[in-house]
């Protein structure tokens, strides 16, 4: 298992509950993560984090459209979710490439969702909010 998985997981529980319905309203943007082993490699992992639609969703595998791609390595993706790496530096530093609607691709921030804690995961998990 990535690094980013148990945090995709987080947000796609998260979504399912319906608690980030008022961030979907706000964002409204399909956005497509592309997850890479190191800089510049193969893209491991595709995920989908529907911010348009319904509640919001997030699931393995590509859209069939997106407002916004995010390619980063698995490493950087958790630390920009963790807080340890800025979004702006990610993106000025080449760790984080963007494709599609600038404008849309600053909509999603970490701070949409909860952060990735072993607390908030195993909350999460067993459904315990």
């Amino acid at each position: 298992m990535s690094k980013s998985e148990p945090t995709f997981n987080l947000i796609r529980q998260y979504l399912e509950t319906g608690q980030g319905e008022e961030n979907v309203k706000k964002v409204q943007a399909v956005y497509q993560f592309d997850i890479t082993e190191k800089k510049g490699g193969p893209v491991v992992k595709s995920w989908t984090i529907d911010m348009k639609n319904g509640k919001g969703s997030a699931k393995e595998g590509k859209p069939e459209s997106f407002d916004a791609l995010f390619t980063m390595t698995d490493d950087d993706f958790t630390a920009l979710v963790n807080g340890q790496l800025n979004p702006q530096m990610a993106f000025v530093q080449g760790k984080m490439k963007i494709k599609g609607n600038m404008k849309k691709a600053t909509a999603f921030t970490p701070d949409l969702f909860p952060k990735p804690t072993p607390e908030n995961i195993q909350k999460f998990k067993e459904g315990k909010f």
